[in-house]
């Protein structure tokens, strides 16, 4: 199965590099997105232009993908469920959910001159970040692309929901599938409560497991894949 990689805030492609190459030898073809503003080289991008280039992706699958997000780019893969229901196999969610209609896409740090910079370890340090060491740290700092205000403050929009008929599967790494069963009952998430096919699998990782347990979530998503194509 061809399987869509689409990564979070000020990361590109080449953080799914580890997952790709261990996804390969398992019978699987990895597709990961540059993401416009987020590894293309360009200054500016909207949120519009991310979505367009998670879709392209699926539209040149030769048969029905895994559309994988993390962190933030959990909603890019919804909004494509959204906008190719017939089209996307299966959404994978890791470490995060897709925001609802309305809703402004990651806003969730100060934006300056233009764009949402990385803004240090400090708001992760606890279960986000107690796995990656110093080197780690390091490498992902010096790589963050800062996000463009338009792609932070986008406005999310959904509108088919034949998104609900798409299978879903949480990928919980700084929590447990306790947890994301919780936030999604008290109403959290309510887009993954009127999923019809839910799943929440776990992985002992933090947040970025990637980059931390490359081989593991590689395996984890196969699995994944494999569920889908058997039914």
């Amino acid at each position: 199965m061809e399987i869509v990689l689409v990564a979070g805030l000020w990361l590109d492609a080449s953080v799914w590099d580890g997952v790709a190459a261990a996804l390969e030898p398992l019978g699987h073809r990895p597709v990961p997105v540059t993401l416009p503003g987020q590894g293309d080289g360009a200054g500016s991008a909207t949120l519009e232009d991310q979505v367009a280039a998670v879709l392209a992706a699926v539209d040149a699958a030769s048969a029905k993908p895994m559309v994988v997000g993390h962190s933030a780019a959990c909603t890019l893969a919804w909004l494509a469920a959204d906008a190719r229901p017939e089209r996307v196999a299966k959404v994978a969610l890791v470490g995060g959910f897709p925001s609802g209609d309305g809703a402004p896409y990651a806003d969730f740090f100060p934006v300056k001159d233009g764009v949402m910079p990385f803004p240090g370890w400090g708001p992760f340090e606890g279960a986000d970040a107690a796995d990656l060491d110093e080197e780690a740290r390091r490498r992902i700092a010096s790589a963050a692309i800062p996000v463009p205000e338009a792609v932070a403050t986008g406005v999310v929009r959904l509108t088919d929901e034949r998104r609900f008929d798409v299978p879903v599967v949480v990928v919980c790494p700084e929590f447990t599938p306790a947890q994301a069963r919780e936030w999604i009952d008290a109403g959290e998430a309510p887009e993954l409560a009127m999923v019809k096919r839910l799943d929440l699998v776990d992985i002992d990782s933090g947040h970025w497991p990637m980059v931390t347990k490359p081989g593991e979530l590689a395996r984890l998503l196969a699995a994944e894949a494999a569920k889908t194509a058997e039914t």
